[in-house]
Order: structure tokens, then C-alpha cells, then sequence
């Protein structure tokens, strides 16, 4: 049966290089944008990058998630690494009247969530896959709300989806996003954004290591579950270095962003 399982999965392959999808003009335009924007409210620093044998896709990065504006960022990190990812994102999105018409047209990845049009996304992420690209993921589904803003249990979307499909997980951490923008933006926007620009907080973006999934079956029970912790911990593990003065709780707290210890992952995230 398990032999039968694994010959089932859709497999997909990418070329080396630069991506195998034909990114729209919309989006390398905004790829390009996204630099000089987010340099006007933060002090973006990458480390690492994607590695070369994979940025032809397919491939899936997995990135934690801290502040509204970290889609800003990762923009702006993909247009930096030359790297034309499409974003799995919530489907409010979409539905706004002009944000909605920019996020089709980029060929960006729509996530309904608690609705039943939610089962979609991972059919078009895979189909996303298929055609080489590069795939963008919050793998905890929301803004993080673990109290020392550590990544929480992710949910197992992200690792259905690469033990489906074959495509490679590289974990993406971030740390300082939380800064330029709170939990509750876009109320108290136009404050928020006068203070990003005025202290123009360090904002660190690190690419991990590939996650190694080996052995894992999307057709064997608690499969997707391993495979989700190992994202998780491969995240936290890339995220230790960019915070090694902040083990627990960070130097700056965002007020406006309740902590719920109901996703807590056990044990502790590694400190470096």
C-alpha cells in the first residue's frame, strides 16, 4: 500500500536557474517596486538565499508570519534575491476592488479561509507547482500569536503540499517586521507607518537550509502532521540566529497583538 501511495503523488520538476514561470509584468514590476518602498519604512537585511539548483521551481519557501506588512517585505526580499514568488493569501484580497484585480493578475494563490471554497487552494498551489513556480507560504496560517513570538504549530496545508507534490520546502525566517507595522494595522496606519519612517527599525529576513522530508507519506496517518513540525522546526531553527539577544520575549512588544499560548509549540523553539 505504501508503495502503491507513493507512486500515486503528482510529481513535478523545475529547471535550474530562474524560475520556470513566466512571471506577469505586474508582478516583476511590483518586485521591483517593493525595494525602494520597503526601504522608506525599514532597514531590510537578507541573509542567505535560495539555492541555485531550486530557483527554477518547482519549490515552496516557508516563512513565518509577524506583522501585516510582512508580505511588503517578502517582496521586497524576493525582488532583492531575484526570486518571483506567488503568495498563497487570504482570499479578502482578492475580493478588494483593486488590490483584488493586482493579486489576479500577479498570479497569486487565493486562500478562502472558513469558507467551503478554502479546499481550492491546495489544488491551485499544486497546479502552481506544476508550472515551475516558486510558491510563497505562511505555514501557521495567521499572524503569529505565540507569546515570546516564536512560530506556532503550523498548520499541515504547507506539508500536504509539498509531500504531494515532491516540490522542496526552504524555511524563510524573518524578525523586526512587527516593528514597521502592529498587529491591528490598518487601524492606527497612517501613525504607525510616520514611526517606521522616522526610526526605520532593522528588519532581517534569513533563507534556511531545505527541510528534509524524507520518509514521510502523505497517505501514511500523522505523516502530515511530522512533516509540518519539521517546517516549523527548520523555521525556528532559521529564525534563532536573526534574535540571539531575544530568546523569550522580545525587546519590542507589540500592545495591540493578543498572545494565545494555544499553539505553542512543545518543546521550545532552539536558541542559538
Amino acid at each position: 500500500m505504501r508503495t502503491t501511495s507513493v507512486r500515486m503523488r503528482v510529481r513535478v520538476r523545475g529547471r535550474a536557474g530562474r524560475s520556470g514561470w513566466p512571471a506577469p509584468w505586474l508582478w516583476r514590476f511590483l518586485l521591483w517596486l517593493a525595494r525602494p518602498v520597503a526601504g522608506v519604512v525599514a532597514r531590510l537585511r537578507v541573509v542567505g538565499d535560495v539555492p541555485e539548483q531550486l530557483r527554477g521551481g518547482p519549490l515552496i519557501l516557508a516563512a513565518n508570519h509577524v506583522s501585516p506588512v510582512d508580505p511588503v517585505i517578502m517582496t521586497a526580499v524576493c525582488g532583492r534575491r531575484r526570486v518571483p514568488a506567488r503568495f498563497m493569501a487570504t482570499g479578502g484580497l482578492f475580493r478588494a476592488p483593486v488590490v483584488g484585480w493586482v493579486m489576479r493578475t500577479a498570479g497569486h494563490i487565493r486562500v478562502d479561509r472558513r469558507s467551503a471554497e478554502v479546499a481550492n487552494a491546495l489544488p491551485a498551489a499544486a497546479q502552481a507547482l506544476r508550472e515551475s513556480s516558486v510558491v510563497l507560504v505562511y505555514p501557521e496560517g495567521r499572524i503569529g500569536l505565540d507569546p515570546w513570538m516564536w512560530p506556532e504549530r503550523g498548520k499541515t496545508g504547507t506539508a500536504r503540499l509539498a509531500l504531494t507534490t515532491g516540490a522542496p520546502v526552504v524555511p524563510v525566517a524573518q524578525w523586526g517586521a512587527h516593528e514597521v507595522l502592529p498587529y491591528t494595522a490598518p487601524r492606527g496606519l497612517a501613525s504607525a507607518l510616520a514611526r517606521a519612517v522616522w526610526r526605520r527599525p532593522v528588519v532581517r529576513v534569513r533563507f534556511g537550509a531545505p527541510v528534509d522530508l524524507s520518509g514521510l507519506d502523505p497517505a501514511v496517518p500523522g505523516d502530515a502532521v511530522r512533516a509540518t513540525e519539521r517546517i516549523m522546526a527548520a523555521i525556528a531553527e532559521t529564525l534563532a540566529p536573526l534574535r540571539p539577544d531575544e530568546p523569550e520575549l522580545p525587546r519590542y512588544v507589540d500592545v495591540t497583538r493578543p498572545p494565545d499560548e494555544s499553539r505553542v509549540r512543545r518543546p521550545a523553539p532552539p536558541v542559538a
